[in-house]
């Protein structure tokens, strides 16, 4: 019994998470109806530019338009471009600075373990790599799984489809010293497995743009759910 108890309370401890835990904007879920995203975004002080289809404000310390990008009817992606350009120096520090943001916000794991890389060289010829070598300046993250949404039954059902692969429901319900410890690695395998799928499905990732020797920075919220994936061949 007491065995049964501690395997329970496994599922019940865990750092769950709920299959639509999606990517936020300002805290705004990236996701439903492009009419419901534009009254959220007007509610979060932006203007809405009615002639060109986009909103105005200041987001992050700068002026910026936001785009409200969707796949059947459903918002998948949030675009925050910079309204003013800078030049090649400025926008290397732009971009640098904002790298050293999300590397050390707690909401956000790097994409590549290799982050540091992200940052741009003070002696790197940006418009150089750019025209030439047709480099890309760009730099990834997911947005960390919110582990206060809990769905305990999709959990229960997915880690025991697992433990059902190597045991009998007799060996689960009545488990061995031996087998509750490798119960124990599944479960916690299982639960590292379940964040990162969830977590490739928050995107969060920023470039470099230029166009006419100005530069720009646009940033990319995606909830890789409503992403179009064939579905409409």
């Amino acid at each position: 019994m007491k065995k049964l108890l501690l395997f329970a309370l496994m599922f019940v401890s865990m750092t769950a998470i709920a299959q639509r835990d999606v990517t936020k904007f300002l805290g705004i879920p990236v996701d439903g109806y492009k009419s419901d995203m534009k009254e959220k975004l007007i509610g979060k002080g932006f203007t809405y530019n009615e002639d060109k289809d986009y909103f105005e404000g200041e987001f992050n310390g700068s002026k910026v338009n936001v785009f409200i990008v969707t796949n059947n009817n459903k918002v998948w992606r949030i675009m925050v471009a910079d309204a003013i350009p800078c030049s090649e120096t400025n926008i290397r520090i732009r971009f640098n600075n904002l790298c050293r943001q999300f590397l050390k916000n707690k909401k956000y794991i790097a994409f590549d373990l290799e982050a540091a890389d992200y940052i741009i060289p003070e002696d790197e010829d940006i418009s150089y790599e750019m025209l030439v070598n047709k480099k890309r300046y760009e730099a990834a993250f997911y947005q960390i799984p919110d582990t206060t949404l809990l769905d305990t039954v999709a959990i229960q059902n997915r880690i025991m489809k697992e433990l059902l692969k190597e045991y009998t429901q007799n060996e689960i319900d009545n488990p061995s010293d031996k087998q509750m410890k490798k119960m124990d690695l599944i479960v916690k395998n299982e639960k590292l497995n379940m964040i990162f799928e969830i977590m490739e499905k928050k995107m969060v990732w920023f470039n470099i743009n230029e166009r006419y020797g100005n530069y720009y920075i646009s940033i990319f919220y995606e909830n890789e759910y409503n992403r179009a994936d064939g579905e409409d061949l």
